[in-house]
């Protein structure tokens, strides 16, 4: 039947995108993390030859805010990588809309072709084997 097999593909669709979408959040997390971990006063003591950077663009990279936005996106990236992974596997149906939400959540498109694509393959995840 065509329509199991379109079911199949925009599943395998759906989980590539979180991954895809998951890696991205999950590097740009860890870099903005790490640029807030790596210019506190704490490295500069320890590490005094490395130059604080303090700003990128408008944002200063020593406010908490952005340390808690860094590792907000590193978690969403991980749930997501997770979720899709799930998704190829065909098995955890929650797990793959969870990672498919919080692949969304940073409001761009491949994260909503991920939620369409893996709630539009629901049948397709195995029941057995829990």
């Amino acid at each position: 039947m065509a329509g199991n097999e379109d079911r199949g593909a925009l599943l395998s669709a759906g989980g590539i995108l979180c991954l895809i979408v998951g890696v991205i959040e999950t590097l740009v997390g860890g870099l903005l993390a790490a640029a807030v971990l790596f210019t506190s006063w704490v490295w500069e003591l320890q590490l005094p030859s490395i130059p604080g950077v303090g700003t990128i663009g408008a944002i200063p990279l020593d406010s908490t805010p952005v340390l808690i936005a860094g590792i907000v996106l590193l978690v969403l990236g991980i749930v997501a990588i997770s979720g899709g992974i799930s998704a190829l596997k065909r098995f955890g149906f929650g797990l793959a809309v969870v990672g498919a939400l919080c692949a969304l959540i940073p409001l761009n498109v491949l994260g909503l072709l991920a939620l369409i694509f893996v709630s539009l393959g629901s049948a397709e995840f195995r029941t057995e084997d829990m």
